[in-house]
């Protein structure tokens, strides 16, 4: 999952990840203004004191204005260098701050800095928008001209000009008054939404370990009882992962899915009918009929029409074999109990390793052993150090937020592409699912591409291995997508759509392709080593697991399609004609044959319905298109340099650069289309 920003174009910190410099002022490499220096202090270089953020955040922005000040004040014929390219580093130096803050909000451990990063958030927030809504900027940006500039700089002109005209810069100026306000409200409501997902980690106790029958070795022994005899569990990841999928206990696994599934309840109910109501007159005020249709206007589907309409081709490819795939499970549970006329979602999990284990020959908990915390980070670096030809070194001298964290360096040959932060392990108050935050977009000649991966994976504690199920570690590999994607395009001269700041409906397609990597023997066995013994997996357990992966995809398609109606519909009508919670019942059954769990209301924890809003049906669209980029990859060798190295560059390093949709068919030499997706549906691959 991704993040961005922006209040108005995409996810802001759901769906997100960031690095700071304090050393706020210095550009990397000869700039626009013929300044040069080396490489600038990491993030928190310094003190990580939340004085010194402040200061450096407050500098930075007053840096920002005085940009714009002095390309508003060029007298004579406007050019690239005297207006779009002090522009460029105006902005990114405004949206530093934004970023940098809504990491910082999102992962302190210290309650009071992460209040102090959500008022910068707003600050800064409100200084891009603003920024989006004035005139004058618009217009001396309109009279340069570009007609004869590199292919990369006209881009980014229309795709500027474009965004300022759809945040309302064309309006009168009472009329963009109230739009700038109704930005810098719905930042601290989309805050509220997420702040109230994030401290609401709810727990059950268990009254003894008889409770855990099912459940791995490992788990039991870090869920020790308490004096009084009871165990705590955590709806958080490590935790809720194997209860769901492991526990023998019904009625345990059923707490804790209702736990989770009531996440943010009941706060964020009236928090997300503010947050419908408020974008739906924005919407309006900006000329469109619903927020829905405003938001994907600038993606790669166009229009609302087309995104009901993709989702509704998801349904009818998955619905009927879906129901096929859930009466198996009906069939497996009667097993147990011959009266069963359901399966019920909190034994879905469940009994889906059931099945596996008695059709495939496949259990998960066989491979866990293979996947302890630390082997999987360091093969992941490995692997694409290889892949990509890149080296990674430790960032020494970066202090971090929480001494968990760590911090890398990314080296191509004797260049340095940029730094990165891993912060991979649960703790209270942080972002529970897992992300890429910008730290800072890269932007050639002004400053390095910054990122932080934020997740919540087993691990990180003194003696415990760690030990990672497969669906871990293929996050892992997901979100490392995002990051790489957001290094290799930030070598760009343009901030605003350097690294993944391509058309947002297209930014989950490379990270979704990285996850092939992790199903296949060869890749595996380079770092899945067994936990005690040190043996390398074996392929024939890989294969089963393959093989076992096949069942249950249209369920699981048909529930990604359920999400992205219930994400659609929220936006695409008016506030008035809708009841979350009555939208979320209504949807489920046309979707899935699953049937809803009461007494839940999925909507409040479900964070994209603020980051990605109306369009949440981008991760089926960009697996379509991942699936067919991997078409052009040696299944026999993914570790080979060939194909990432033109990969990298057709697709990943050009970033916002070039329309998505021209990158694909440049790489594949064709457009791309359905049949790799449909096949993958079927178990053919």
């Amino acid at each position: 999952m991704r993040p961005r920003r922006s209040t108005r174009s995409a996810a802001k910190y759901f769906t997100l990840c960031f690095t700071l410099s304090l050393a706020l002022s210095t550009p990397h490499a000869s700039s626009a203004n013929g300044r040069s220096a080396g490489p600038p202090a990491p993030f928190f270089a310094g003190s990580p004191d939340a004085a010194t953020f402040r200061a450096s955040a407050e500098a930075e922005l007053k840096q920002a204005q005085e940009g714009i000040n002095r390309m508003l004040g060029v007298q004579g014929t406007r050019t690239i260098a005297n207006t779009l390219e002090v522009y460029n580093e105006a902005v990114a130096r405004g949206e530093n701050v934004a970023y940098q803050s809504g990491l910082l909000e999102a992962v302190h451990p210290d309650s009071a800095y992460r209040a102090m990063a959500e008022e910068l958030s707003q600050v800064s927030n409100k200084f891009v928008d603003e920024l989006s809504l004035n005139r004058e900027v618009y217009d001396a940006l309109k009279s340069v001209d570009v007609s004869k500039a590199d292919p990369a700089t006209r881009y980014f002109m229309m795709r500027t000009l474009r965004d300022f005209r759809r945040a309302g810069v064309d309006k009168d100026e009472a009329t963009r008054k109230v739009i700038a306000a109704m930005y810098e409200d719905l930042v601290k409501t989309g805050q509220d939404f997420g702040r109230n997902i994030r401290n609401d980690s709810r727990k059950i106790l268990v009254k003894s370990a008889a409770e855990l029958d099912g459940l791995p070795e490992d788990f039991l022994k870090a869920h020790p009882p308490g004096p009084d005899g009871t165990i705590t569990l955590s709806i958080e990841t490590p935790d809720y992962a194997p209860v769901i999928r492991y526990a023998k206990s019904g009625e345990l696994r059923r707490r804790l899915m209702h736990e989770a599934l009531n996440r943010a309840y009941p706060a964020n109910i009236e928090v997300l009918d503010s947050l419908l109501a408020k974008r739906y007159r924005l919407a309006r005020i900006l000329g469109y009929g619903t927020w829905a249709d405003y938001i994907t206007e600038d993606k790669m589907i166009g229009t609302a029409k087309n995104a009901a309409d993709f989702i509704a081709r998801l349904n009818d490819t998955t619905l009927k074999r879906a129901g096929e795939e859930y009466a198996v499970y009906l069939k497996r549970k009667q097993e147990d109990d011959p009266t069963a006329t359901q399966v019920n979602r909190w034994e879905m999990s469940y009994y889906g390793r059931l099945i596996r284990k008695r059709d495939f020959d496949f259990d998960p908990q066989e491979v866990r052993p293979y996947f302890p915390f630390d082997r999987v980070k360091q093969g992941l670096l490995d692997v694409t150090s290889k892949m990509y030809g890149i080296t990674y070194r430790p960032a020494a001298n970066a202090a971090v937020w929480d001494p968990s964290v760590e911090a890398y360096e990314v080296w191509d040959g004797t260049k340095m592409l940029g730094r990165f932060y891993f912060d991979l392990h649960p703790r209270p108050g942080k972002y529970n699912h897992a992300a890429k935050f910008t730290v800072r977009q890269g932007a050639r000649g002004i400053q390095f591409a910054e990122h932080a991966l934020v997740c919540n994976f087993p691990g990180g504690k003194p003696g415990e291995p760690g030990l990672m199920e497969h669906s871990d570690v293929q996050t892992f590999f997901h979100e490392y997508g995002h990051l790489l994607h957001a290094i290799f395009g930030g070598q760009n001269a343009w901030a605003p759509v350097a690294g993944t700041a391509t058309e947002r409906d297209f930014v989950e397609a490379p990270s979704q392709m990285f996850e092939e990597w992790i199903w296949d023997p060869a890749v595996l066995r380079t770092f899945a080593r067994h936990h005690q013994t040190g043996e390398p997996i074996p392929v024939e357990l890989v294969q089963k697991m393959r093989r076992a992966d096949a069942f249950g995809r249209a369920l699981s398609t048909a529930t990604q399609a359920f999400y992205s109606a219930v994400s659609l519909n929220l936006y695409n009508r008016p506030p008035d004609r809708v009841n979350t919670d009555a939208t979320v019942a209504e949807l489920e059954p046309k979707y899935t044959p699953v049937p809803t769990m009461t007494d839940t209301h999925m909507q409040t924890s479900f964070g994209h319905l603020d980051g990605y809003s109306a369009y949440y049906y981008t991760y089926s669209w960009s697996l379509v298109i991942s699936k067919d980029m991997f078409s052009a990859f040696d299944k026999k060798d993914l570790l080979s340099p060939n194909a990432a190295k033109r990969y990298r560059e057709v697709v990943l390093a050009p970033g916002g650069t070039r329309p998505a949709r021209e990158m694909v068919r440049e790489f594949l030499g064709r457009d791309y289309d359905f049949q790799a997706f449909d096949a993958w549906l079927a178990g053919k691959n």
